[in-house]
């Protein structure tokens, strides 16, 4: 279970929300500028809290009143960013090997094959192409690809489908809420599309201006959404 308690003053903005999410796909939705990837970032110790609390099952990730801030490194999260910051020197499977321990990129301890991740993703014919060359679709990959070497108990997503054509788009939903399923671990997307939000939710966490308006099962959630606007 995550759960989490932010509190985060910025000029013009204070970001405020309470949830937490069991296993699925949940949604941070609200317009640019409501404080979703400023949620991402503080639950995968890019940012902390002004004061709040967030765990992971039995892990405590950040409490302000314990004065516990658990690094990211240590976190064991994938973060899938919303430009997918691949490094442009670096070949499709170097880019999918980046953070992965070296004693398991050496094989001397055991984890996920790197092969078989980019092959269920279709992107192993790619691993010695470079990210210029690539697609938008095959860049997204390439990304989650990299987020889930590291065999994570949690993945967020800052808007990964935004920058994608529309097929491509609906390909890679249906794509990302079969993965959930088979990775068998909480996703915190963040989305302000309508359609990408009814397609992959679990629950929906309405956010506005930093607050929160609700955190509701998928099905009611979109009713509560269309009554609002």
């Amino acid at each position: 279970m995550l759960r989490a308690t932010v509190h985060k003053k910025f000029p013009g903005i204070t970001v405020d929300v309470e949830f937490a999410f069991g296993n699925g796909i949940i949604v941070l939705f609200g317009p640019s500028g409501s404080g979703k990837t400023t949620i991402l970032n503080c639950l995968a110790g890019l940012q902390n809290p002004d004061k709040g609390r967030i765990s992971l099952g039995k892990t405590l990730f950040y409490s302000s009143e314990k004065g516990v801030s658990l690094p990211a490194r240590k976190r064991h999260i994938g973060y899938l960013f919303q430009d997918y910051a691949l490094f442009p020197h670096l070949n499709v499977r170097d880019n999918v090997l980046y953070g992965v321990p070296a004693a398991r990129r050496s094989g001397k301890t055991i984890g996920l094959d790197p092969d078989e991740l980019m092959a269920m993703l279709r992107i192993n014919h790619l691993r010695e192409r470079f990210p210029t060359t690539l697609s938008g679709g095959e860049k997204q990959r390439v990304a989650l690809a990299r987020a889930l070497m590291v065999e994570p108990d949690l993945l967020l997503l800052d808007e990964p489908l935004s920058a994608l054509d529309s097929a491509t788009r609906l390909e890679l939903r249906n794509e990302l809420k079969q993965l959930q399923k088979v990775w068998n671990i909480p996703f915190v997307l963040v989305t302000h599309s309508q359609k990408e939000m009814e397609a992959l939710a679990d629950e929906v966490l309405f956010l506005d201006r930093g607050r929160q308006s609700g955190c509701f099962q998928a099905a009611n959630a979109i009713d509560i959404w269309e009554k609002a606007m």
